[in-house]
């Protein structure tokens, strides 16, 4: 199955006012064994415990599953049934079609979670409880008449499941119910007019279930009028409405309206979710002529509806609006924010068409917004469309619906803990049974290797084939670059095919080096002159080739990089500046991105002249960021004391971010390799850093485990979470230094092997064709920007799966590992 969007394990919902100190329950623990609630064993297919990182109650939290993550393959779902079940009975379930192949996919479950409560369940063979309906979705068009003209007459009402209207239909041709499509929760209705307008409208909710199946049977006046559900709330008029897109063209915004037509799919109709599409044909606009995607989806109990949109081609400055109107307040939420952090435009005030309070908002992540501006009818906010896709929510909040928000504060405090809710993620720890069977065989040299070539192969189907210039990056949804997380998957199928030789393997690593490096030796979009050391890593890979071929291109290649180092920018103390964006600001990331390059270079052209330099930089490092207490690193350190970050004593950032120093322990070790043996003082700073750190890890290595947190000394601070790609990290640190002597084997196996176990463990997932997934990773975490350095900011950025930050150091840990346990 293939989805529109890439996903996370779940989409699920951030608050820019998290509150840090908001007690300390533990995060997500191991998930239990729910006490059984039928009166027969029913087979159990996977358990899962879910965690709300907030300090306020999430009533019925959307919790996506795919069935290929518990296990499940698309025939086992369709001809049986599974649901969620805990200590005390059956949860709110309903397997839908997430990707809109006409295929049940995946299962949603609805639970309320209150404050910092951890939810332990289990998914099992069964019947699921009928559920009150609480979301709607449909399309109705007239039969039995005829057109006279651009108007049906006669005829009545029949809903269906697709619709494209023929070419004469335009507004207020009365052939389609309410004049498209409609979609619904228990508090809120919303209809697209599906003509030139592409309208997106409201209908208030008084009664609190869904009502669609009411509105406009008896014509086309009715809705406007106070009923015994509701009405018609807005006035859309030249506007794109209540959370309508269209073009940007530098004044104005151009609605969808010069295309060749719609077509609109009913995807779902249950009772906790219900989608559709909208196909878009051939958009004319801003010289390009493009398909659009719509699918548009809504969950109990929540006003969202989401929008996710596929573009044919990329289009720049596309417009998401919301209709001016006078007597309204416009409101907007924090842009000092990550740029994955959700954010807002709205406006509340006296709009509803019967003089009644109306709040409409529409959220976004912060760094898709280009600008926010306006025009005569709408209030915009302006998106970048880095790739095809965009996603975001719109709202409307009635004054009178039921139990409804009915003043300005009340919407913005709903809009605050809204924002929250999409941006910080509930915590998912999924255990099946499909993966138990694998992960729970003997610890082996094989096995070890086993999984490594697992994840690499998988990682062939779904991104690592494309990692070359030219290909397309379906991680960040634009073009492959020249930057460290391609160099980063790249160097550890170099590690895999040098222990276990694959010719996949060597032509991924061959095609990403040959297609970036031009003749002349000119490396396809690196730009030295930003003088960013991520920029660096990648000319690992370069090195690593040219050491294979000895062409002359990747020499030139490495030049340039090399030459970047010479002019970089260093603190007063001569370590590297990790971006000229970020002046005098020393970051562990910066010191694996730079270092081992730094080093590999020097010791195959500058017969190790610059070794001592590379050294240099673990020793400012230690001496700057090194915690006294912990003996952890600290993130980052700005000599200038400037950033909000940063303490103004010490210039340092406030926490130990688990990846970080993962970053640092691999660079250790890799560093290690290109110091001559028998250069002892110039070896010792780091061998000192590897033993200090082997021990710090150790002490804060969980118990259950075995892994480790995102922040690693607040094990239970709400939020917190197990973190794959730091955990991988360390893993392959602590194998590769006791493969190389510089750890006792006798002292630190036992801690490397429960440390890989729990990899495993807690982190893959085996799916029914065989490929796996590594999850619970952070997307990223930086600091400035908008990323304050906070524990909120930490635990606010997105946890993904098999970003190559997390897949590359599993790859070169597993390879570590064979080794380690080879007999």
């Amino acid at each position: 199955m293939t989805s529109m969007f890439k996903s996370p394990l779940l989409i699920s919902s951030l608050s820019l006012s998290f509150l840090a100190a908001c007690g300390k329950p533990a995060p997500a623990p191991e998930p239990t064994e729910p006490q059984s609630v039928q009166s027969a064993p029913a087979k159990a297919v996977a358990r899962l415990s879910i965690h709300n990182p907030s300090d306020f109650l999430r009533s019925q939290e959307p919790i996506y599953l795919a069935a290929a993550d518990l296990g499940l393959a698309e025939t086992e779902v369709q001809n049986s049934g599974f649901i969620a079940t805990d200590s005390k009975g059956q949860l709110p379930s309903q397997w839908i079609d997430r990707n809109a192949d006409g295929e049940k996919d995946t299962l949603l479950i609805s639970p309320t979670l209150s404050a910092g409560e951890t939810l332990d369940l289990q998914i099992t063979a069964g019947t699921a409880t009928e559920q009150p309906k609480q979301t709607q979705a449909e399309i109705s068009q007239k039969t039995g008449g005829q057109w006279q003209d651009k108007k049906y007459v006669g005829g009545s009402f029949e809903n269906v499941s697709s619709l494209t209207p023929p070419p004469q239909y335009t507004d207020h041709s009365e052939f389609i119910r309410y004049e498209g499509p409609g979609i619904e929760s228990d508090k809120v209705a919303y209809r697209i007019y599906l003509d030139w307008r592409n309208g997106f409208d409201i209908f208030g909710n008084k009664t609190g279930k869904p009502i669609l199946d009411q509105i406009g049977q008896d014509g086309y006046s009715s809705y406007h009028e106070m009923l015994p559900w509701g009405t018609d709330v807005l006035k859309v008029g030249k506007a794109v409405g209540a959370g309508g897109f269209g073009y940007w063209d530098g004044s104005k915004v151009e609605r969808v309206s010069k295309l060749d037509g719609h077509t609109v799919t009913i995807i779902e109709n249950g009772p906790l979710y219900s989608a559709m599409t909208i196909d878009y044909k051939n958009w004319q606009i801003a010289g390009k002529t493009l398909d659009v995607k719509a699918h548009l989806s809504m969950t109990a109990g929540s006003r969202l509806l989401h929008n996710r949109l596929t573009l044919s081609q990329p289009l720049d400055n596309l417009a998401l609006g919301i209709v001016k109107l006078p007597d309204t307040q416009l409101l907007t939420g924090t842009l000092e924010s990550s740029g994955h952090t959700y954010t807002y435009l709205a406006t509340y005030g006296k709009q509803s068409l019967d003089g009644s309070n109306l709040g409409m908002a529409i959220l976004f992540k912060r760094g898709k917004l280009e600008q926010l501006t306006t025009d005569e009818h709408n209030h915009v906010a302006v998106m970048n469309v880095s790739g095809q896709h965009l996603e975001y929510y719109l709202l409307g909040a009635w004054q009178h619906e039921l139990n409804g928000i009915s003043n300005e504060q009340q919407f913005v405090e709903y809009l605050q803990q809204e924002v929250e809710r999409l941006t910080l993620q509930p915590r998912l720890r999924l255990k099946t049974e499909l993966t138990k069977a694998q992960t729970s065989q003997p610890l082996t040299s094989e096995r070890a290797l086993y999984w490594s070539q697992q994840l690499a192969n998988s990682e062939l189907k779904r991104q690592a084939g494309q990692y070359y210039w030219g290909g397309w990056d379906t991680e960040r949804d634009r073009p492959v670059s020249f930057e460290y997380t391609t160099g980063l998957l790249v160097q550890a199928f170099d590690d895999l095919n040098k222990y276990a030789p694959n010719p996949a393997y060597q032509a991924v690593i061959s095609k990403m080096a040959d297609s970036f490096v031009a003749a002349d030796g000119t490396i396809h979009s690196y730009d030295a002159s930003k003088f960013n050391i991520d920029s660096i890593n990648s000319g690992n890979a370069l090195l690593r080739v040219y050491e294979q071929t000895k062409e002359p291109k990747y020499q030139l290649a490495v030049q340039a990089l090399r030459e970047q180092l010479k002019h970089h920018p260093k603190t007063s103390n001569g370590a590297f500046w990790h971006k000229k964006i970020y002046p005098h600001q020393l970051w562990l990331d910066g010191v694996y991105m730079g270092m081992p390059f730094l080093a590999y270079y020097s010791s195959l052209f500058e017969q190790g002249a610059s070794l001592e330099q590379a050294v240099h930089e673990f020793v400012v490092t230690r001496e700057q960021l090194r915690d006294d207490k912990t003996g952890l690193y600290f993130h980052a350190w700005d000599e200038s004391k400037q950033m909000d970050w940063a303490d103004k004593e010490t210039g340092r950032s406030a926490y130990f971010w688990g990846r970080a120093i993962g970053w640092l322990g691999m660079a250790l070790v890799d560093v290690l390799d290109y110091i001559p043996a028998d250069n002892t003082e110039l070896r010792q700073p780091l061998l000192t850093m590897v033993t200090e750190l082997a021990a710090d890890l150790a002490r804060y290595q969980d118990a259950e485990s075995g892994v480790w947190y995102q922040i690693m000394d607040k094990a239970g601070e709400r939020g917190n979470y197990l973190e794959s790609s730091g955990s991988s990290m360390f893993v392959y640190f602590y194998a590769k230094a006791i493969n190389k002597g510089y750890l006792p084997k006798e002292q630190y196996l036992e801690i490397s092997k429960k440390a890989w176990q729990g990899l495993l463990n807690e982190f893959v997932l085996v799916h029914p064709d065989g490929s796996i997934s590594l999850t619970n990773m952070v997307q990223v975490a930086g600091l400035g920007a908008g990323r304050d350095g906070s524990y909120h900011y930490y635990m606010s950025e997105p946890i993904y799966r098999n970003d190559s930050k997390g897949t590359g150091p599993f790859i070169m840990a597993g390879v570590q590992m064979a080794q380690l346990l080879k007999d």
